[in-house]
């Protein structure tokens, strides 16, 4: 199971999810999140995706669920598709806090500076960000993650959408504000492999904690053999 991080996240909020689905689950590693060595970020969306596609063929095993949260849906959404035109089966598709691809929009406000990033950010989840008096600078470290995917994921509202074929299982908090339940519900056209959705209580991020996420992607899991 490959698991698709949030716009500035390094993965921190998925530690008892990915403990608690069993492995082998894993977290994607976008380019240039987890320092030096790994390179430089995406200069676009479908290098984003390239180097997703690379690391789940390398990782995973004969058909690999997808899980995605966030702007990680889309990624997870597109990786997904990627996979299936090179051949690789994908056992299903997972996505947290996140309308349907052929609905979604990023707000330009969120991608003009650092500040109105951060302020985006806190609007949605005070949660994301890191405490504004800490002194290690990991909350700009985060800004600034966050708001070059935020303009990545531009060129994916732009772009033409495709059907996955894999079963789409799709949640979000019943607060959330990212979503709409007219949103949630069209992912059933990006997929001809069926649509199941869940709304649990809490946020945008808050509910990526939650045991009931987790014993639901489990039982997703099960279902689809990834």
């Amino acid at each position: 199971m490959a698991v698709f991080p949030g716009a500035g996240s390094f993965g921190g909020e998925f530690k008892e999810l990915l403990a608690g689905v069993g492995r082998p689950a894993w977290l994607v590693r976008y380019p240039g999140r987890f320092g030096r060595n790994f390179g430089r970020p995406a200069g676009s969306f479908e290098e984003a995706v390239t180097a997703c596609a690379d690391q789940v063929r390398r990782k995973a095993g004969a058909a690999p669920l997808l899980v995605g949260h966030s702007y990680g849906a889309y990624l997870a959404y597109a990786t997904a598709a990627r996979l299936v035109d090179q051949g690789q089966a994908v056992a299903g598709l997972v996505v947290i806090g996140a309308d349907a691809p052929q609905v979604v929009s990023v707000d330009e406000a969120g991608t003009r500076g650092l500040p109105e990033t951060a302020a985006y950010l806190e609007s949605i989840d005070p949660g994301l960000l890191p405490p504004e008096d800490s002194s290690d600078g990991w909350r700009e470290v985060v800004v600034e993650a966050a708001r070059a995917d935020l303009r990545l994921l531009k060129e994916f509202t732009a772009a033409p959408h495709r059907d996955v074929s894999c079963p789409v299982a799709v949640a979000h908090g019943a607060s959330d504000p990212l979503v709409s339940e007219a949103g949630t519900a069209a992912w059933a056209a990006a997929t001809s492999g069926g649509c199941t959705r869940q709304v649990f209580p809490g946020g945008h991020a808050d509910l990526l904690v939650s045991p009931r996420l987790t014993t639901w992607i489990r039982e997703v899991r099960q279902r689809t053999g990834g």
